[in-house]
C-alpha cells in the first residue's frame, strides 16, 4: 500500500468515535491495559511503544470515545505500509464492556481499512481462552484461520492464540453505510 500522511483521522457512528490517539492519552491507555481485566488478554507496553506506534506511518492507535467524549477504549493497527494490504488488527481494549462499544468499534474500524485504506486483508490473534473476544469478532464477520499452538509462555505454562481474518469481498459494506470518516492531513 502506498505511504499515508494523516495528521488527524476522526471515524464516527452514531454512538461512538475513533479519534488518533495523542500522547496526553496514554494515562489512559496504559491504566486501560493494565487492568486486571484486560492485561490477562494483551501484552501490556511500556508508554515508550505506545509513543512508538502513535508516531509511525506503518501504525494507527485510536482512542474510542462516546458520544459524549467519555474514553471507553483504544484500538491499534499495524501494516499501514504493508506491500501485500494485509492490515493486523493489534489489539482492542475496552473499558466498559458489555455495551457494545467494541463490537462498534470493530465494525468502524474495518470500514475505515477496506473503504479508505483499500486492504485486502484484516487479521488479529486473539488468545484461544478470550471466548468473548472471540465471538465478537466472529459476529463482525471475521473467521478462524489457524491457531499458534502454546505461543506465548505464561507463569502457568503456554496459552496458544487464534489467527482471525477477513478479506475486502468478505466485508458487507452496507451495514456501515451510517459511518462518518472525517479526515484532517496531507492525504490518505
Amino acid at each position: 500500500m502506498e505511504q499515508k500522511f494523516i495528521s488527524t483521522i476522526v471515524i464516527a457512528s452514531e454512538h461512538i468515535q475513533l479519534s488518533r490517539t495523542g500522547e496526553e492519552d496514554l494515562d489512559f491507555v496504559l491504566a486501560a491495559e493494565n487492568d486486571p481485566e484486560n492485561s490477562k488478554y494483551v501484552m501490556v507496553w511500556p508508554r515508550e511503544k505506545h509513543i512508538d506506534t502513535i508516531q509511525s506511518d506503518n501504525y494507527l492507535h485510536f482512542i474510542i470515545h462516546t458520544k459524549d467524549s467519555q474514553k471507553v477504549g483504544y484500538i491499534i493497527l499495524a501494516g499501514l505500509q504493508n506491500s501485500h494490504r494485509s492490515v493486523e488488527l493489534v489489539r482492542i481494549n475496552i473499558v466498559d464492556k458489555g455495551r457494545g462499544y467494541g463490537k462498534e468499534a470493530i465494525r468502524l474500524l474495518t470500514h475505515f481499512v477496506f473503504e479508505k485504506v483499500n486492504a485486502h486483508r484484516l487479521w488479529l490473534d486473539v488468545k484461544e481462552h478470550n471466548l468473548r473476544a472471540k465471538h465478537v469478532y466472529e459476529s463482525a464477520g471475521f473467521q478462524v484461520e489457524g491457531m499458534l499452538r502454546e505461543c506465548i509462555r505464561t507463569e502457568d505454562g503456554y496459552e496458544s492464540l487464534i489467527i482471525m481474518g477477513m478479506l475486502k469481498h468478505e466485508y458487507e459494506y452496507p451495514s456501515c453505510r451510517s459511518f462518518k470518516i472525517e479526515y484532517e492531513g496531507k492525504r490518505i
